[in-house]
């Protein structure tokens, strides 16, 4: 007589969906806990302000690893990270400011240049493709890196130079994106390079 093998039970539905909603959540706490960043700079209370920030920073990580480990990339799920990106980065800008302000006085004219291009950038997407994005490129990932360095590297260095440094390469960045848009405007959002697309075309 052959043992009676137990049969596998699917997990509870609720379990599943909670599942698929853990990169959405880690997107979102970026924009959530926000607001708890502000109030600790505010404060004055840098420690605390510097270990949640890193703790949000590595969340921009963790949701496209924990997406990609678990078949759980979707749509919404990149249009969730981009905003949270944004949010995200942004607020980092004026982070640099508040902590560091001479950073940012000696880059206001780089900065402003860098914000027109964030516009167009938008502009350029919105009217090539039905909506505003902003995608994943390694160049633009490299950058998320860099600023979450200049925020910590406030603390102990000044971070002039590679304030500077991270908006020039944000020119490179955003003009690659445009560049996508414009000559191939099928790309994925988390197309890493234009070289992809131009090897393709070859």
């Amino acid at each position: 007589m052959e043992p009676i093998q137990a049969v596998p039970q699917a997990p509870p539905p609720g379990v599943f969906v909670l599942g698929r909603n853990v990169p959405h959540a880690l997107s979102l706490s970026r924009i959530v806990f926000l607001p708890l960043l502000f109030l600790l700079l505010h404060r004055e209370q840098e420690i605390a302000f510097l270990v949640a920030y890193l703790l949000l920073a590595f969340t921009d990580f963790l949701d496209g690893v924990v997406a990609r480990r678990f078949d759980l990339v979707s749509p919404l799920g990149k249009s969730l990270d981009s905003l949270a990106d944004l949010f995200f980065y942004l607020a980092s800008a004026y982070f640099v400011y508040v902590l560091a302000p001479e950073a940012i006085h000696a880059n206001a004219f780089w900065l402003a240049l860098f914000f027109s291009l964030l516009a167009l950038s938008f502009v350029v997407s919105a009217v090539l493709l039905g909506k505003p994005v902003l995608m994943h490129t390694h160049l633009l990932r490299l950058n998320a890196v860099l600023i979450v360095v200049a925020v910590a590297g406030t603390f102990v260095a000044d971070v002039t130079l590679l304030v500077r440094a991270i908006l020039f390469l944000y020119y490179v960045a955003l003009l690659e994106e445009m560049a996508i848009f414009v000559m191939f405007p099928e790309a994925d959002p988390d197309d890493r390079t234009i070289l992809k697309h131009l090897r393709k075309g070859t």
